[in-house]
C-alpha cells in the first residue's frame, strides 16, 4: 500500500515507471518525454540518467556514480555521460549555458533542479501538464473521491459512493481517451536538415572524416596532389587548426579512435616484399593521439596481413577493435583484442557475404549489410559480442537500383541507420525499410557520419575532374619527363568538361568515339564526332556506369550500368538483359556471338564470366578476382588478376605469362591484332606480341594517365586525371 504524506504520492522510485520532471512526462515504458501532446523518444540510456538524478533530486550526483548505474559491468568514458546529458538539455530546451533543469557542477558531476512527481506504474496521465494539485490527504472526507479532470481548467468534481457505477463508466472513457492520446506516434522516420557547410577547402582530396568521440576534432585523410598516397589529419571544430598526425605519406585507410581519445587506429597498405597471393600486405596500426597533437607520431603496427585482407576497424565499448577480414574472396567480420592481441570471428556467412557494418557507440549494436544465399542484400542487427539479433532482407524503392550494395550508418533515428546513393539519402530501418530524406545535394557525397550529439554529421562531396584523350600509336619519345608537364597540355582532350568523362571507346569503321560522363549531372553514355556531342543515355539519378563496348557494326553499345547490361543503339532504343545476378564489370562485348564478357556478383561473391546474351546462359570462367579482360581478335582470352599478373587459358590449366610478370598495373590493357598494350608502374607504355613472345617498350607516359581504355590502327585512348577535389563537409540538422 502506498504511504501518503500532506502533499504527495510516495512511491517506490525504484518500481516506478512514470514521473514529471516539472512540466515534463517521463514514461520509462515507452522511452518517451512528452510535453503539449508532443513525444520524443530518447534513447533508454539517457532516461536511465535522468531518472537517477531524479531518485536524487537537487543533490549533486557525480560522474562515477552514474557511470557504473546506468552502465554496470560495461567500460565507457565521461564523453559517453556527456552525450546522454546533451540529449536531455535538449529535450528539456537547454543548453550549456542555460541550466534550469540539469545543472553541471564543476568537477563534481550534476544534479536535476526542478520539481519530480512520481506515479505509479500502473497510472496514467490523463493530461500533458504537470498536475496542479495533490491526491488527497488522509484526513479527507470518508466517502469522497477526488478527480482530476481530463481539462485541468475544469472545476473538480466530487463523486459519491453511491454513484460508483457511473463512476466507473467514466473513468473507464477516461481511460480509454488517455491511453490513446498517450499511446507511441507514429516514428517520425524523416530527419530535418538545415544547412550543409565546408570543413575543408584546399586544392587536395580527402576522405574518411570521423569526429573524435568527444566531438572535439573532425580526424580524415588528406591525399597528395593526384597520387594515391596520403596523410591523417585532425581538425579542432572550435579553433579549426589543422594538425598532422602522420608524419610520412602513406596508404592509409579509415580510422578509428578508441573511447578513451588516447589510441586512434587505421589501415596502413604496403607492396609485399614477395608476393605470394596477394600484391598488398595490409597493417593494422596504431598511434598516440594527444601525443599526435603535438607532433607527428610514427605509427606502430599491431597486426600484420601477407595473405589476407582486413578494412574497416572500429572500436567497441570493451576497448576491443571490429574489423572486416577477408580471405578467399569472402569477407567476415573478427573481433581483434589489442590487449591480448588475438582476434576471433564476430559474424561470418557461410552462402554468402558480407559488405560492410558500422557500430553504434550508444546502443552497442552493430548493424551490418550482407548478400545472402538467395542474393538480395540484408540488413543483420548484431549485439556487440556479435549475436544475431534481427535478419531481414532490405525493401529497395523505386528510385534505388535493386541490387546495389548499400553502406549505412547509425543516425539519430530511433533504430533506423541512413546512407547515401550519391545526391540522395535514404534512412534504413532495422526491418530493412528504406525512405527518402528530404536533402537533394548538387554533387554526389558520401554516407553520413553523426556527431556524438546528434545534431551534426560529417560527409565528403566533390567531384572528380577526368578527361578522355586520344594520342598517336607510334609517336617518337620527344619528352624527357611527362610527368612533370600539365597533362592537358600533353595530351589534348577530345571532349572537355569540368566533370568525369571516361571509358573512351573507338566506332568500329566510323568515326565516332563513345564514352562515359557526368557532364549532365548523372552517369550517362555520350557520343562525339569531333565536333558534335550527343546524349545516348538517360539513366536516373545516382547511376554508375562501369564498362561500355561497341558492336561489331557500330551500331549498338553494350553498357554496364546499376549493375544491369543494357543495349542502347544509336537511334536510341534500348533492351535490357535480366540475368540472374547483378554485373559487377563489363570488360568486352562480342556482338557476332553475343557474348559477354564481365565479372557478375553471386552471394556477394565476385566471379569472371561470360554470358550468352541470346539465352542469358552464364558460364564461370574461374572464381579467382580478375581486374580486366579482353579476348584477341583470333579468340584467346587474356586476363589480369588481382596481382594484375597476366593469364591466358592453357590445356590443362591456365598459364602465367612469365614475360608480363612486372608488367602490370591498375591502368588496364587492350588487345588490337594479337598485341596487348599496356602500361606498367613506371608510367611506361609497352607492347607485348602474343605470335611471337617479343616485348617493347614503346615510350614514357604522363603519371596522370588513370587507364587506357581502347587502340585502333592508329591511336590509343586514355583517360587521365584533370583534378581530384573532394572536401570535408558538415551536415546540420534543424533545431
Amino acid at each position: 500500500m502506498p504511504k501518503f504524506s500532506s502533499n504527495f504520492v510516495q512511491v517506490d522510485t525504484s518500481m516506478a515507471s512514470q514521473y514529471w520532471v516539472g512540466d515534463f512526462f517521463i514514461d520509462l515504458s515507452r522511452n518517451q518525454i512528452t510535453r503539449s501532446e508532443q513525444s520524443q523518444t530518447i534513447p533508454p540510456k539517457a532516461l536511465a540518467v535522468l531518472t537517477h538524478l531524479a531518485k536524487h533530486q537537487r543533490k549533486v550526483v557525480s560522474q562515477d556514480e552514474l557511470l557504473s548505474e546506468v552502465w554496470p559491468d560495461t567500460i565507457v568514458t565521461p564523453n559517453t555521460l556527456q552525450r546522454s546529458i546533451a540529449q536531455l538539455r535538449k529535450t528539456f530546451g537547454e543548453d550549456r549555458k542555460q541550466q534550469s533543469y540539469i545543472r553541471t557542477h564543476a568537477k563534481q558531476g550534476y544534479s536535476l533542479e526542478c520539481d519530480i512527481v512520481w506515479q505509479d506504474g500502473d497510472s496514467i496521465p490523463q493530461d500533458n501538464t504537470a498536475p496542479k494539485e495533490a491526491p488527497p490527504s488522509p484526513t479527507s472526507p470518508k466517502h469522497e473521491i477526488e478527480i482530476k479532470p481530463v481539462n485541468p481548467n475544469h472545476q473538480t468534481q466530487t463523486i459519491k459512493p453511491n454513484r460508483f457505477p457511473i463512476f466507473a463508466l467514466v473513468g473507464l472513457v477516461l481511460l480509454v481517451f488517455v491511453v490513446f492520446r498517450h499511446s507511441p506516434p507514429e516514428q517520425n522516420s524523416q530527419l530535418v536538415f538545415d544547412r550543409l557547410q565546408a570543413v575543408t577547402a584546399t586544392d587536395r582530396k580527402e576522405f574518411s572524416p570521423s569526429y573524435s568521440p568527444d566531438g572535439e576534432y573532425i580526424i580524415f585523410n588528406r591525399y597528395l596532389d593526384k597520387l594515391c598516397v596520403n596523410k591523417i589529419w585532425a581538425r579542432n571544430i572550435h579553433t579549426q587548426k589543422e594538425t598532422e598526425l602522420t608524419p610520412e605519406w602513406g596508404t592509409y585507410g579509415r580510422h578509428t579512435l578508441s573511447p578513451d581519445g588516447k589510441k586512434l587506429v587505421f589501415i596502413s597498405e604496403e607492396d609485399c616484399t614477395i608476393p605470394l597471393t596477394q600484391n598488398t600486405c595490409y597493417n593494422l596500426v596504431s598511434l598516440d593521439f594527444q601525443k599526435a597533437l603535438v607532433s607527428p607520431q610514427k605509427p606502430t603496427v599491431l597486426m600484420r596481413c601477407k595473405n589476407s585482407a582486413i578494412k574497416n576497424p572500429v572500436w567497441l565499448n570493451n576497448n576491443d577493435l571490429a574489423i572486416l577480414h577477408k580471405e578467399s574472396n569472402r569477407w567476415r567480420l573478427i573481433n581483434y583484442s589489442v590487449r591480448d592481441n588475438t582476434s576471433r570471428v564476430l559474424y561470418d556467412l557461410e552462402n554468402g557475404n558480407l559488405a560492410y557494418f558500422d557500430y553504434s557507440i550508444t546502443d552497442g549494436l552493430i548493424a551490418v549489410t550482407s548478400h545472402h544465399q538467395d542474393g538480395q542484400l540484408y540488413i543483420d542487427i548484431l549485439d556487440s559480442k556479435g549475436a544475431l539479433l534481427s535478419s531481414h532482407p532490405i525493401d529497395y524503392p523505386d528510385e534505388i537500383p535493386q541490387r546495389r550494395t548499400l553502406s549505412p550508418n547509425f543516425s539519430p533515428l530511433k533504430d533506423a541507420l541512413i546512407f547515401s546513393t550519391g545526391r540522395r539519402l535514404f534512412s534504413l530501418t532495422y526491418d530493412g525499410k528504406v525512405s527518402k530524406l528530404d536533402l537533394p545535394l548538387d554533387q554526389s557525397a558520401s554516407t553520413p557520419d553523426f556527431h556524438p550529439n546528434g545534431q551534426r554529421a560529417l560527409l565528403i562531396k566533390g567531384r572528380y575532374d577526368s578527361d578522355i584523350a586520344s594520342i598517336p600509336l607510334n609517336q617518337p619519345e620527344s619528352i624527357n619527363t611527362p610527368s612533370e608537364e600539365d597533362v592537358r597540355e600533353l595530351y589534348p582532350s577530345t571532349t572537355r568538361s569540368i566533370l568525369g568523362e571516361d571509358d573512351g571507346i573507338f566506332q568500329p569503321n566510323g568515326n565516332l568515339i563513345a564514352f562515359t560522363s557526368r557532364r549532365s549531372g548523372e552517369d550517362q553514355v555520350w557520343i562525339a564526332d569531333g565536333s558534335d556531342l550527343q546524349q545516348l543515355t538517360r539513366f536516373p539519378m545516382d547511376t554508375n556506369i562501369y564498362g561500355i563496348s561497341w558492336s561489331a557494326d557500330g551500331q549498338s553499345i553494350l553498357v554496364s550500368a546499376n549493375q544491369v547490361l543494357s543495349k542502347i543503339s544509336l537511334d536510341g532504343s534500348r533492351e535490357a538483359f535480366s540475368l540472374a545476378h547483378p554485373v559487377d564489370r563489363l570488360f568486352q562485348w562480342d556482338s557476332v556471338s553475343n557474348l559477354a564478357l564481365l565479372t557478375l556478383t553471386v552471394k556477394g561473391v565476385t566471379k569472371f564470366a561470360e554470358v550468352n546474351l541470346d539465352n542469358l546462359e552464364i558460364s564461370i570462367i574461374d572464381d579467382t578476382q580478375v581486374n580486366w579482360a579482353q579476348r584477341s581478335e583470333d579468340g584467346r582470352l587474356i586476363y589480369m588478376d588481382h596481382m594484375n599478373r597476366f593469364w591466358q587459358p592453357g590445356p590443362a590449366e591456365d598459364q602465367l605469362i612469365e614475360a608480363l610478370v612486372h608488367q602490370g598495373s591498375e591502368k588496364r590493357f587492350v588487345i588490337k591484332e594479337n598485341m596487348i598494350y599496356s602500361i606498367n608502374r613506371d608510367n611506361q607504355l609497352w607492347s607485348y606480341d602474343l605470335s611471337t613472345g617479343n616485348f617493347s617498350v614503346l615510350r614514357e607516359v604522363h603519371r596522370d594517365i588513370d587507364y587506357l581504355t581502347d587502340i585502333n590502327q592508329e591511336n590509343l585512348m586514355i583517360t587521365y586525371v584533370v583534378a581530384a577535389k573532394k572536401e570535408v563537409a558538415e551536415l546540420f540538422l534543424r533545431e
